[in-house]
């Protein structure tokens, strides 16, 4: 009886699996849009235009970020209003789709960049919305569990299945291509569109602040008790002081891992295979995390991740000092490309786990009724943090005048990080809520 009980326990409900399949829908924007496929097709037409692509690209993405990230507590807060929260779900990932379309029926580069920026905020927004109903689509217990799978899950569905269908499209049709590239935009509204359904079906919000005559009051006024009680609380501002510098360094490797072998002057095509790589081995280990979590706890397991990414830093120093000093030594590129498989690997390890066990660690901290007030700040300082790291990278490199020493600068940020964790373990952080 005991055995079969468990077993039911540890599947997922029908409610966890339809949340954790908006992962395996929204990440193929991540990878399509923000990150590899889209970005070209831009360069391409603003190329055409006489424009320049890196200083639209890096504006567009500021000022999205930007939006996104101020909108974040105001519409977190509304949203934990009874009744809100699937709706502007619903508003935000209705923004998303049309945009992302939107883009693949202009061929002016203006165009592209209004619906790359508009896709964006609706992109963020949704995820905002997804993340707080973490809290109602299952229990504390379980929360580690249903958030590594949905990070495992986007890294099939959203980095794999459709960039690999993607590539397909751009070699059949032409690299060239314009019609390709609109292809994979369709492509990518398809697939974020229709796996969301379930979700939207689903998923609803269980826990929530009844809904008063003056919303709008309501809601500055709850925003504002929330940021108190974030700096009141140090288990809550501590942990999320602690994310903003370690998830930086994170988010910095991710962005810059491809920019950095170029300039070294890695082999494009191994550098391609690698970050694939780093997608397949996120799958196995995102899950480990999860089941990892509860056996030696959450802040353990972060510190560890850390650890590891503290590491990666000193191997991308390697690979690049490496080659800074043999320039044009074919046997230190080789050698530096495979120090670039190892970085990719460990990244693959730790990436999906350390943002799957932030979430929901941070998810069993906060008040469930007030989930997406909390998750607002804790957006806020995920997109704000996106600015450290790579100016700490500038900074070294140009006064160093080696990437290489830009590069082991991440190391600071997971120092920081890890050491607030560390130090906290035992004296803040609840071994309830750890585990």
């Amino acid at each position: 009886m005991a055995t079969g009980l468990q077993a039911r326990e540890k599947k997922f409900t029908k409610t966890e699996k339809s949340w954790i399949l908006y992962d395996w829908a929204n990440s193929v924007y991540s990878t399509n849009i923000s990150a590899v496929i889209f970005p070209i097709y831009f360069g391409n037409v603003c190329q055409a235009a006489g424009a320049d692509n890196l200083v639209l690209w890096s504006y567009g993405t500021a000022v999205a970020t930007f939006i996104s990230a101020v909108l974040a507590p105001f519409l977190g807060s509304l949203a934990d209003h009874k009744g809100h929260k699937k709706r502007l779900f619903a508003v935000f990932l209705g923004i998303g789709l049309a945009f992302t379309l939107f883009s693949a029926f202009t061929n002016d580069y203006r165009g592209l960049l209004v619906g790359y920026v508009l896709s964006h905020i609706g992109f963020s927004g949704s995820c905002l919305f997804y993340d707080s109903f973490l809290t109602d689509v299952t229990t504390p217990e379980r929360m580690d569990r249903v958030s590594s799978w949905g990070y495992a899950m986007g890294y099939i569905g959203g980095s794999t299945i459709p960039f690999v269908l993607s590539i397909v499209l751009l070699f059949v049709l032409g690299m060239d291509n314009p019609l390709a590239f609109k292809a994979i935009i369709v492509l990518t509204t398809a697939w974020w569109g229709v796996f969301s359904i379930p979700l939207l079906k689903n998923v609803r919000q269980v826990h929530y602040i009844p809904t008063q005559q003056h919303v709008l009051r309501s809601t500055l006024r709850n925003l504002w008790s929330t940021l108190q009680d974030i700096f009141t609380h140090k288990r809550v501002f501590l942990f999320i002081v602690a994310y903003f510098f370690y998830i930086d360094g994170v988010n910095t490797i991710i962005s810059i891992s491809t920019s950095y072998g170029s300039k070294l002057g890695l082999d494009d095509v191994s550098m391609i295979l690698a970050l694939l790589v780093t997608q397949i081995v996120a799958v196995p280990f995102s899950i480990l995390f999860g089941k990892l979590a509860g056996k030696v706890g959450a802040i353990n397991l972060l510190c560890g991740a850390v650890g590891v990414y503290f590491v990666i830093t000193l191997v991308g120093f390697f690979m690049g000092f490496n080659i800074e000093q043999n320039p044009g030594d074919p046997g230190a590129l080789q050698f530096s490309l495979v120090l670039f498989w190892c970085m990719a690997f460990l990244v693959g390890t730790v990436q999906g786990g350390i943002q799957a066990i932030s979430r929901s660690y941070f998810g069993k901290l906060i008040p469930a009724d007030r989930s997406n007030e909390y998750f607002g700040f804790f957006d806020i300082f995920g997109k704000f943090a996106a600015v450290l790291g790579p100016l700490l990278v500038g900074l070294f490199t140009q006064f160093t005048g080696r990437d290489s020493v830009g590069v082991i600068s991440l190391a600071i940020l997971f120092a920081v990080g890890g050491m607030i964790l560390f130090v906290g373990r035992n004296r803040y952080f609840s071994q309830k809520e750890d585990r």
